[in-house]
């Protein structure tokens, strides 16, 4: 025989439903919740009618309405910690990490910053509502409470004389408020916390801020992490690698130099081996210049620019124009945008000269590096034209390419470079 379980239909459910809010922990809180917001709310609307007074009546002077309105905004901000620790405590209400208060000063540049934000009149606003609501939602729900058992407690009163059909209505009713009396306070409680998360919590706007510096910070910190990594390697290279390779260069040539009655194989494979180190070396040593070349750290990006267009194989005229050393970040992607560029016009584009310009406007290093070949650069072709782009980027650089078939190639960056 297979016995299953028939549940309980609902509306049997009901009256132990109605009755769990007496002994839920919820309904007391919530009772808790609004009886403390009811003194809260009446303080502060007390205090807050008073100075809000005290300006208008000094309204011809100076220091009354802004000494009000300084206080206004800091007992705003007071009464903001302590309403949202009471949704934290009596609600559970959890709220998002923003940056802390800052004193409310007299400077009227202080007061107009604190006005210029739509969260502090969120905040104020909430606290001006709950000076009414709370004390309206305290009452109801304490009323309930009390009016329920008294209500149940009028057929007691009229046993001398019997009961009549009023005592019976008065006693369903009792019962009936008095069940509802968890419930009633319960939802008020709620409303309370709809209110306080909409004008206390945080917007989408400040949400997103606070992401969008989440990400700057950690962006930062990466770049930083990828220069530290980058220096190590560098110096690595040059105290270990680059010194074995000169060693055993000298070594080679040594060697070359006095093994002169050697085979014609064996010197040949000797100088081979020479000539194959010597070139490892100047590999070896572009690639430490092209990390981060020492001069840059030194001396600024005019110098590292000037041995770059020295080296260049295109014949190349450089202008810099900058009053100040910009940051050491903005530098490095400057410098590496201006090599990879004029690197790319020896290999690709057959130019015959270039020009690089580099300027500070205010706070945007402007960076333009032109070169008259054949043009047609494309950066899906592999040119590290996207690895620049990408890099310009990294620092919240604009990048932009201009290469027509027939050329002429150009290359203009903008870096944030404020002091």
């Amino acid at each position: 025989m297979d016995i299953t379980a028939t549940p309980t239909p609902r509306w049997r459910q009901a009256p132990l439903i109605a009755l769990r809010g007496f002994w839920a922990g919820a309904s007391w809180r919530a009772l808790m919740h609004l009886v403390t917001g009811s003194i809260i709310g009446l303080l502060s609307g007390f205090i807050l009618i008073i100075l809000a007074m005290a300006a208008v009546a000094g309204a011809l002077t100076v220091i009354i309405p802004l000494g009000a309105g300084a206080a206004i905004f800091a007992l705003s901000g007071a009464l903001t910690l302590v309403q949202r620790s009471r949704h934290t405590a009596f609600l559970g209400a959890e709220w998002p990490d923003t940056a802390p208060l800052r004193p409310v000063t007299l400077a009227p540049k202080a007061l107009l910053e604190v006005l210029r934000r739509p969260r502090t009149w969120r905040h104020l606003s909430y606290h001006a509502i709950t000076a009414v609501y709370s004390p309206i939602a305290a009452f109801f729900a304490i009323g309930a409470w009390t009016a329920g058992p008294m209500m149940m407690a009028a057929p007691l009163m009229g046993l001398r004389s019997g009961l009549e059909t009023r005592h019976w209505w008065l006693l369903g009713v009792g019962v009936l408020v008095l069940i509802g009396a968890p419930w009633l306070g319960r939802g008020l409680a709620e409303i309370d916390s709809l209110l306080a998360r909409a004008l206390l919590g945080t917007s989408r706007t400040e949400t997103l801020e606070a992401r969008v510096s989440d990400l700057a910070a950690s962006r930062e910190s990466t770049v930083d992490a990828a220069d530290a990594e980058r220096r190590r390697i560098e110096r690595d290279l040059h105290d270990g690698a680059q010194q074995r390779l000169t060693s055993l260069a000298m070594n080679l040539g040594i060697a070359r130099a006095t093994l002169t009655d050697l085979p014609e194989g064996g010197a040949k494979a000797l100088e081979e081996a020479h000539e194959e180190a010597k070139q490892v070396l100047t590999d070896l040593r572009d690639l430490v210049r092209g990390l981060h070349p020492a001069v840059l750290e030194d001396r600024g990006l005019d110098a590292a620019l000037s041995a770059v267009a020295a080296r260049s194989p295109v014949p190349t005229r450089l202008r810099v124009d900058m009053d100040r050393r910009v940051a050491r970040d903005i530098e490095a992607v400057a410098y590496f945008v201006v090599s990879e560029a004029l690197t790319n016009a020896a290999k690709h584009s057959r130019a015959k000269s270039a020009t690089v310009d580099i300027t500070i406007s205010g706070s945007r290093l402007l960076l333009r590096v032109t070169d008259d070949g054949r043009g047609g650069a494309d950066p899906e072709r592999g040119t590290g034209l996207q690895g620049l782009a990408d890099r310009v980027r990294s620092v919240e650089g604009t990048f932009h390419l201009s290469s027509p078939l027939g050329g002429p190639t150009t290359i203009e960056a903008e870096l944030p470079c404020a002091s």
